[in-house]
């Protein structure tokens, strides 16, 4: 069963060889309102270590040519003034705890497993002067208690023994698929309210030596059911992969997913091989939306997938590899899709959800 919790996987896995090359991110994302008027806004927070071996006072850039190693703290918001900013700091200005719970810090930013706070701010000259920022203009605060509420655990793929062995090119854990968030966010001078019951919080954390291509992500617990008009408030979706690499070798695309559905779990994982697990997907890009198609199975259920984001509403998100190539150049990010799953068990359809607040990513290169 993959709503496991294991706190273990969230410390920092840069170690070994990662730690000449090789990165580690905690991302989070949630819905927050406006403290005055009510507006619906969706934000993101992320910490991104790079290669502490070649780290010292400053941050080094790939894009000026150098080995990249920092503490990126990446922050925005999706929809409207949809922005990305980053802060960067040198190796030597940041305290990493490498036991369990992990934490970050670095001036004043901080995260662990139940809070997180931190200040980035860039301005539209910065951003103009600074390319190898490779964000735009804005500022941004936030100070958060985490409830990390549903996991998904994936499983050996991502054990004690293949951690440390760093098989996998990209490795994945959801620790808090669905997390609670309570707190407040000023974004440019606004105040935004994060609350626990309309968060539709997300939280997991990925690493490794470089990113996926074909790279998907889709997750929800903003969900209601088209049959019954209920709303699911003990549910929620994640998907995530594209094609996995063990060592040099690639794998077929394959993708990850579970469904916490009102306290029944269903699972669609490749690396559970005895399910018998099969997974067709598609993505593509229109003139004005991102649309995710994906269809898995097992002997015993099937999961069908269909969520849309207007492009408008999304960010192409910005990283760089350890090597300090950017190869991911159309790696579209939002926070904002919606859609359908149609949930069955043999060919008797369970029920059929309707999807909102979806987190949604896709980029190939």
């Amino acid at each position: 069963m993959f709503n496991k919790h294991n706190i273990k996987r969230n410390e920092c896995q840069l170690f070994w060889k990662q730690a000449e090359k090789g990165y580690d991110w905690w991302w989070h994302s949630f819905t927050a309102h406006h403290a005055e008027t009510g507006e619906e806004k969706a934000f993101f927070i992320e910490y991104f270590l790079c290669n502490p071996l070649h780290g010292d006072e400053k941050p080094h850039f790939g894009q000026l040519g150098e080995k990249p190693s920092y503490l990126m703290v990446k922050a925005g918001c999706w929809g409207k003034g949809a922005a990305q900013v980053h802060r960067f700091f040198g190796w030597k200005q940041i305290e990493v705890g490498m036991e369990t719970p992990f934490y970050i810090k670095a001036d004043d930013c901080y995260v662990t497993e139940t809070e997180m706070y931190g200040k980035v701010s860039v301005s539209a000259k910065e951003a103009e002067e600074h390319p190898e920022y490779m964000c735009q203009a804005g500022e941004m605060q936030w100070n958060l208690k985490i409830d990390k509420k549903i996991a998904f655990n994936i499983g050996y793929g991502a054990n004690r023994l293949f951690r440390e062995l760093q098989l996998f090119e990209m490795f994945w854990h959801a620790e808090g698929m669905k997390t609670e968030y309570e707190g407040e966010v000023i974004w440019n001078g606004e105040k935004y309210i994060v609350r626990p019951e309309d968060c539709y919080g997300y939280a997991d954390k990925n690493w490794g030596r470089n990113f996926t291509s074909p790279w998907v992500w889709l997750s929800s617990n903003n969900l209601t059911s088209e049959i019954t008009g209920k709303k699911l408030n003990d549910s929620v979706f994640d998907i995530g992969g594209g094609r996995p690499k063990i060592m040099m070798f690639a794998l077929k695309r394959k993708l990850l997913s579970a469904f916490w559905y009102e306290g029944t779990p269903y699972e669609f994982n490749f690396s559970k091989f005895w399910t018998g697990c099969k997974t067709e997907f598609e993505c593509k890009e229109t003139e004005t939306q991102i649309i995710w198609h994906v269809d898995q199975r097992t002997r015993k259920h099937r999961m069908i997938t269909d969520i849309t984001c207007e492009k408008n509403d999304m960010l192409l998100v910005n990283y760089e590899s350890p090597d300090g190539k950017k190869r991911h150049n159309r790696l579209w990010n939002g926070g904002n899709g919606k859609g359908t799953i149609q949930l069955f068990s043999g060919d008797k359809l369970i029920d059929r959800i309707h999807v909102e607040n979806a987190g949604c990513e896709w980029g190939e290169y």
